[in-house]
């Protein structure tokens, strides 16, 4: 790999920018930058650790500036980042499907096609880079512009009928509900009720993280909605699942946890 030289870098990042409306053009220069700045000694080994993609081992420093170059871009011309965008994907390399991932987050929610898409993907992706990519950088103009279309998505994915969407679901909103001005929690609390219900034991560290960033948004609130679960739901699931993750929690919300707990078997007692 050749030392980067900023000056050359931007060079060759604008002259992509110039492309951006001919995928196959766009795509050849692509592999070019990707390949002049491989990492040869981490090449050999095919693909990144913990991934299942082939990669050049592109370093953070060209991707970010291609990323820099390409946004603007991205946003004055939607329906042409969505078409490079779904190229970039069927390329099927790391650095494809990131970049893919991030001209997505710059699509205006309005366009009709980006809903579709991100349901596909997200569907499709086993990559663990890419998955939190389309979970994060891919919703960020529909999470902070369109709230209400973004929950209305989110809760598709957490039907009931789509167990399998359900840890997707709760990442995507994870970054909502730590924005600091977000305050409307009492949809979020409706679409994850279920879930929290049924407790599957494969998404205990999703619920885990979804726990604490509620409880982190408002206390009151959390330890509300969780003592109305635990105390109204006749399955067992919701306070063994709280009861496991309990340790990995704020210390104050364990202890509301564990007053919880103790009156929901209280309860058990008495009932015949």
């Amino acid at each position: 790999m050749p030392a980067i030289d900023l000056a050359r870098l931007k060079k060759q990042t604008a002259y992509l920018a110039d492309l951006f409306d001919q995928p196959t053009d766009f795509l050849r220069e692509h592999r070019e930058i990707l390949d002049y700045y491989v990492n040869r000694t981490l090449r050999s080994q095919g693909v990144a650790p913990s991934s299942v993609l082939p990669t050049y081992r592109t370093p953070p420093v060209v991707l970010r500036q291609i990323e820099t170059e390409l946004g603007p871009v991205a946003e004055k011309r939607p329906i042409q980042a969505l078409t490079l965008a779904d190229a970039l994907w069927d390329e099927g390399w790391l650095e494809t499907r990131l970049l893919a991932a991030f001209l997505l987050g710059r699509i205006p929610p309005q366009e009709e096609r980006l809903l579709a898409r991100l349901t596909a993907w997200t569907q499709a992706v086993r990559d663990p880079s890419v998955r939190a990519a389309l979970l994060t950088t891919s919703l960020t103009r529909l999470r902070n512009e369109t709230p209400d279309l973004f929950l209305i998505l989110v809760k598709e994915w957490m039907h009931p009928a789509r167990q399998r969407m359900w840890s997707n679901g709760i990442q995507a909103l994870v970054p909502l509900i730590n924005t600091p001005d977000f305050d409307n929690l009492p949809p979020i609390f409706d679409i994850v009720e279920p879930i929290i219900k049924a407790s599957p034991a494969a998404l205990q560290f999703d619920l885990r993280e979804l726990i604490t960033a509620l409880y982190k948004a408002s206390p009151d609130e959390t330890i509300f909605f969780l003592g109305q679960i635990v105390k109204e739901t006749k399955s067992p699931l919701p306070a063994v699942s709280l009861r496991r993750m309990s340790p990995e929690l704020p210390q104050e919300l364990q202890t509301s946890l564990r007053e919880i707990l103790r009156s929901r078997k209280k309860q058990e007692r008495r009932e015949p």
